[in-house]
């Protein structure tokens, strides 16, 4: 069983909040929903309140985040479901929001739509905080009078595409941390244990081995420049990022990344999924095929695998259709494409894209685990090749001075 916290609007307009164990979330609302409330939010507990601080993001600038605009979309619809108006389901929103980001994406938006404005173009302010396809697809709903299920719709594009990404970054998380500690084992043995020998070998007179030679001169280097070491790290860390935030560097980057041969198949099937789902559910909810290929293209994260893709839409227009053209690109993996081409051939075009992201999803996870397996003992390994080759060296160099054989 799992603790989930909710809020909830009872029959008579109030706003009540707790917590709930429940095997999942749906229980959670029909729960609510047989006590005659309206379920407004069902979030997992996974860890107790007091104990959660360090998960919790720093923010050091109010800016709207990932997480908040799931939680928008996913509020405004279930509010829209059941058929309260746009405005007054704004307006509730606004009373339950506590933070600053999102009560101020609510009462901005509120305050447009009560000057007339769709809620399209009152989004457009917050175009930056929003996934590209984002006003597009809202913009679709409110023309076809179905603004509600394109919003679940759209909440449940979101949570996919958040939870492949906090998927990749927690299987970064032990490797990241393995990685790290390797490099102060390694730092404390060059600048605290090797220098102690240091002495030793000089009262001896004895000419040193070439493999201590060459530690003492990693030490010495260590202690007299690790300041200079730390400055062209981080120089090197900001010049890096100054030149991904040029459009040119960052396309190089891109372009090396994706030819990189471990990362090539665990990155396109990243941007398969994405793209597939971005234009799967974008297609689903009205938005015609050429305007709705451009939008997803803009939602891939890798620029060259982008521009590789944006080629296809001149084919797209010739009414080549999608599979052909998106398999020659050579990028996208060959049962996606026949996928694709089912979906064609069926009438079933956007569902057959949204199993395509399913399946590639899966397969990031899958590709993901292996490396991980795979990453975690070769570090180990050679971090322990490492310290057993300098403990060695030292062992070597101290027999050799006191003129000891095996």
């Amino acid at each position: 069983m799992t603790r989930f916290r909710y809020k909830a609007v009872t029959s008579k307009g109030e706003i009540v909040e707790g917590a709930l164990e429940a095997p999942s979330r749906s229980a959670v609302i029909d729960r609510l929903r047989r006590q005659g409330h309206l379920p407004i939010r069902a979030d997992a507990l996974a860890e107790p309140d007091q104990i959660r601080w360090w998960r919790r993001p720093i923010r050091l600038t109010a800016k709207l985040t990932d997480t908040d605009v799931i939680l928008f979309t996913r509020q405004l619809a279930t509010l829209l479901q059941a058929r309260l108006p746009i405005d007054r389901a704004l307006g509730m929103m606004a009373e339950l929001e506590t933070e600053g980001p999102r009560r101020t994406l609510v009462r901005n938006v509120l305050d447009a739509l009560r000057g007339g404005t769709p809620l399209a173009d009152a989004l457009i302010a917050q175009k930056a905080a929003l996934p590209p396809f984002y006003v597009g697809m809202v913009r679709a709903g409110e023309a076809g009078n179905t603004l509600d299920s394109v919003l679940a719709r759209l909440a449940d594009a979101l949570e996919r595409a958040e939870a492949l990404r906090e998927g990749i970054r927690s299987a970064m998380y032990y490797p990241a941390i393995v990685l790290f500690v390797a490099a102060i084992t390694l730092v404390l043995l060059l600048t605290a244990v090797v220098p102690e020998f240091k002495p030793l070998f000089e009262e001896s007179g004895a000419g040193l081995p070439l493999p201590m030679a060459v530690l003492l001169g990693v030490s010495d280097f260590l202690a007299a420049w690790w300041w200079a070491l730390i400055a062209v790290l981080v120089g090197g860390g900001l010049a890096l990022r100054y030149h991904n935030r040029q459009s040119a560097g960052l396309l190089r980057w891109d372009r090396w990344l994706i030819r990189l041969p471990l990362l090539r198949e665990l990155l396109i099937k990243i941007e398969v999924a994405r793209f597939s789902r971005t234009l799967g559910t974008l297609l689903a909810n009205g938005v015609t095929a050429v305007p709705a290929f451009s939008i997803a293209v803009g939602a891939i994260g890798n620029r060259e695998m982008g521009r590789i893709i944006e080629i296809v839409s001149g084919r797209l227009q010739r009414g080549e259709g999608l599979a052909l053209p998106l398999r020659d690109t050579g990028l996208f993996p060959p049962l996606a494409a026949q996928l694709v081409q089912v979906g064609e051939d069926s009438g079933q075009l956007e569902p057959m894209l949204l199993k395509v992201a399913d399946i590639y999803d899966e397969e990031v996870k899958r590709t993901l685990q292996r490396l991980m397996t795979l990453l975690v003992p070769v570090v180990t390994i050679g971090l322990g090749l490492l310290v057993a080759g300098i403990i060695a060296a030292m062992l070597g160099a101290i027999l050799s001075t006191y003129e000891l054989s095996f």
